[in-house]
């Protein structure tokens, strides 16, 4: 592309999730996005907590920015400023910004350079997360939108909702995925594996009553943790790859998502997912072939689902390899990260 040609693109991408040490769990979409991106030859300036202060408002423990805010409403204004100063002082030394969530169009508005939005259709934000508002307030985000040289969405729906707002440079680009070069087979009990927040939004009450007297293994912390007592903690990247290993059956059964990692992951590996068909989830997992889709909320499907996966290994196999070609095919690093590298060049 000519500009990569001519010399690095350089690009601040603002965040207000990335990991602050090898084992956060805090914000590795980005993450990833970001080191790919380098490989690229793309000069990156990561404009993130650390950079800007943060208050105590974000971070894997937070429960999202916007829940942390209602608890410490004061804070929003010395919040706002710190972060546009530092957006701005990036902005300085590159040619696109890169704002994460739609939030993040707020601050990059002040940055002074084009920029991209990127929009993860996460539940943490309740009512205030992109799907809510483009359907309760389109105009709000269309407003808020409408200056972005490009809006970059996880998954198709997501994309569709900005499209229904109006907003015509829109882009779906998944989530990029390593792609395990063999398969390792399971250990000889099979395990269920759920791994991200204990919080209401990943309907974990749910979880815990489908999964009672199994074998399991739960990975993660968060408010609800007291309904999964066996609960580990937050794991670092290479635990997490470990219990993957480990586990034959993977769920996770929220009641909004945007393309959740822990779903491309566990498919990479040839894993049965078990999910909820919410969000960019459908777009990857077709139900009995590859994974299975349950409704929201309902404990009863989703234990039928995990008996019938448990009781069948050649099922298992089938699924998880087929999961793992879907996957492949259509959230490889090489082609999300071209993707993102041509609205670069057209955007900047």
């Amino acid at each position: 592309m000519e500009q990569i040609a001519k010399g690095p693109l350089r690009v601040a991408v603002f965040t207000t999730s990335y990991p602050r040490h090898a084992a956060d769990p805090a914000g590795r979409f980005v993450f990833n996005t970001v080191e790919h991106l380098r490989n690229e030859n793309v000069d990156v300036e990561v404009v993130a907590p650390g950079t800007f202060r943060d208050f105590g408002l974000t971070g894997s423990r937070s429960g999202g920015v916007v829940a942390a805010l209602k608890r410490r409403p004061w804070l929003a204004l010395p919040f706002l400023i710190s972060m546009i100063a530092a957006c701005r002082a990036a902005g300085r030394r590159a040619d696109l910004v890169h704002a994460n969530w739609l939030a993040g169009a707020v601050i990059a508005l002040f940055s002074g350079r084009p920029f991209v939005v990127t929009l993860h259709g996460s539940g943490t934000a309740g009512r205030f997360s992109d799907l809510a508002l483009a359907e309760r307030r389109p105009r709000l985000v269309r407003f808020l939108l409408g200056r972005c040289r490009a809006v970059i969405c996880c998954s198709e729906q997501l994309a569709e909702a900005m499209r229904r707002c109006g907003l015509k440079n829109v882009y779906a680009i998944p989530y990029g995925v390593d792609i395990p070069p063999r398969h390792v087979s399971e250990p000889e009990t099979p395990i269920v594996l759920y791994a991200g927040r204990l919080s209401p939004e990943k309907n974990i009450d749910v979880i815990a009553a489908a999964t009672e007297g199994l074998p399991r293994i739960i990975a993660g912390d968060g408010p609800l943790r007291h309904l999964v007592p066996d609960a580990l903690g937050f794991v670092s990247p290479e635990e997490l790859s470990e219990l993957y290993d480990r586990a034959a059956i993977v769920v996770l059964v929220s009641r909004m998502e945007g393309l959740p990692n822990v779903v491309l992951e566990a498919m990479a590996r040839g894993k049965t997912v078990i999910a909820t068909p919410v969000g960019g989830i459908p777009t990857l997992i077709e139900d009995g072939r590859t994974g299975f889709l349950v409704p929201v909320g309902d404990a009863g499907a989703l234990r039928a689902a995990i008996g019938r996966a448990l009781a069948d290994p050649d099922l298992r196999r089938r699924v998880g390899e087929a999961a793992r070609a879907r996957v492949s095919e259509y959230c490889s690093w090489d082609r999300v990260t071209e993707r993102t590298l041509q609205v670069y060049a057209e955007a900047a």
